[in-house]
């Protein structure tokens, strides 16, 4: 036989087996197991991880998009007057005389809500209708109706609306606490005036604090947010609102990765306050805390960093009244624990003025607990301090304060920072800082605090009165 035509055949035949081989491992029913090439057995295969399907978010939307809306919002002009050395001038008719100065064009903007009650009341975001003479609301059958700002909660960023319908679609409100961390969530809004967009992600964290944003206890997520998506809902799986859309974390001004939204029973309490009295009434407790680390904890004798540490404590208010002192640790507020001192202010605020709160306190090594009639809310609450830094013993230069300072300062005793290094300086301490205590020891002279803190161990706590606040730093020793 010819020996190239010998080659094909050898190699269809070749092919034909491994054609067979091949549909008999794939189950092909058409060929025949008689024409199966044996093979050695296969070795054991890992077990592998069963396939997860990816949600569907399409019936989601269609039952409750009808329920988003766009809000837009036209803000009235403002007149812009001449410079006062014209305004004065012989100049200033002339000027007049030709529109010179104009006024500024209406300013406009948009963001996005959600309907939840059929007779025409939205929610939104605070900020989206921030100094509004003008809002509209567009509904997705393309219906615009003019609405009225019912009120706003700039503290919660909560706002509520109420359009003159009847009839509408309503979303369905959801257990923000009962979300879990990994969860899918959905976002439907107006991101850059396209209305109705919807994006996916999931939860990434719960209970979040954001710079002074005391009062709410933000859900982070994944979500695509961007400018105009403010005030929509975000949807659990259940199609359930959980939050409001209300902010993004981000270096660019666009989406880089971090939303945040208003839980929505706290998104409810505020709208069930504003449609009743028109204003949001918050309890006080009346102290400005701070976050415990571990150095702070170490000095405290804490068994680990929680709770939320006072550093001051304003004189008459409802903690005054109850015994709470600087430098007490707030472990616990009506049985809830403080793991950080963020959880505190959101639940004080949740509760209702003239109410009788329990605290349970950490104090020089023990457990105290107190009872307290909480105050009302009249004004910002004082700022936490900030974070203090890590860092031979105090390396401070101190003088005793003078009467005058003292008077000034408002305080019985302390010694004014002159000059600071060393552990101090890393710690965070700042010329001009007025030490009061060391360890809850109130600083008599300079004498008392070279002696306390040479008792000190691997830390002290200082409590300092920086201009009008108090705050306590852990300062390491070497």
């Amino acid at each position: 036989m010819n020996r190239k035509v010998f080659a094909g055949y050898l190699l269809v035949a070749a092919l034909a087996a491994a054609a067979a081989a091949g549909a008999s491992r794939y189950g092909n029913p058409a060929v025949s197991s008689a024409h199966a090439v044996s093979m050695p057995p296969a070795a054991a295969q890992p077990a592998t991880v069963p396939a997860v399907a990816l949600p569907n978010f399409a019936t989601l939307v269609e039952q409750f998009g009808p329920a988003v809306v766009n809000i837009q919002v036209q803000q009235s002009a403002k007149a812009v007057s001449l410079p006062p050395e014209l305004e004065n001038s012989p100049f200033g008719d002339f000027f007049r005389r030709f529109g010179v100065p104009a006024p500024n064009a209406p300013q406009r903007g948009e963001g996005s809500g959600f309907i939840v009650a059929a007779d025409g009341v939205v929610l939104t975001n605070a900020h989206v209708v921030d100094g509004a003479s003008e809002v509209t609301v567009r509904l997705t059958d393309g219906r615009e109706l003019r609405a009225k700002v019912v009120g706003a909660d700039k503290k919660s960023d909560v706002a509520v609306l109420r359009i003159d319908a009847k009839g509408l679609p309503t979303v369905k409100i959801g257990d923000p606490s009962a979300t879990r961390v990994g969860e899918w969530v959905v976002a439907i809004g107006s991101p850059f005036g396209f209305e109705n967009s919807v994006s996916a992600g999931i939860v990434s964290a719960k209970s979040r604090s954001l710079p002074d944003e005391s009062y709410v206890p933000f859900i982070q997520t994944d979500v695509a947010i961007n400018p105009g998506n403010s005030g929509g809902p975000l949807f659990n799986l259940a199609g359930e609102v959980i939050g409001i859309n209300s902010q993004i974390y981000s270096r660019t001004g666009g989406y880089q990765g971090l939303s945040f939204a208003i839980p929505i029973d706290v998104a409810v309490r505020v709208k069930d306050q504003l449609l009743a009295h028109g204003k949001v009434s918050r309890a006080k407790l009346g102290v400005s805390i701070q976050e415990v680390n571990q150095a702070l904890a170490d000095s405290f004798g804490l068994a680990k960093p929680a709770g939320a540490l006072v550093g001051n404590v304003e004189k008459g208010g409802p903690a005054d009244k109850a015994g709470v002192q600087e430098g007490d640790v707030i472990l616990k507020f009506n049985g809830r624990p403080i793991d950080r001192h963020a959880q505190l202010p959101p639940l004080v605020a949740d509760s209702k003025p003239g109410t009788r709160a329990e605290l349970e306190l950490w104090r020089k090594g023990h457990i105290e607990h107190l009872h307290v009639t909480l105050g009302e809310l009249t004004e910002p609450a004082v700022a936490a301090a900030g974070e203090p830094a890590g860092g031979g013993r105090l390396g401070l230069t101190v003088r005793p304060l003078t009467p005058e300072e003292r008077r000034e300062a408002e305080v019985a005793s302390g010694v004014v920072v002159e000059s600071v290094s060393g552990p101090a300086e890393q710690a965070g301490i700042q010329p001009g800082d007025v030490i009061l205590s060391v360890n809850g020891t109130p600083v008599r002279d300079v004498a008392q605090l070279r002696a306390l803190a040479a008792k000190g161990g691997k830390s002290v706590a200082l409590l300092v009165q920086r201009d009008s606040a108090r705050l306590f730093i852990a300062v390491p020793l070497g």
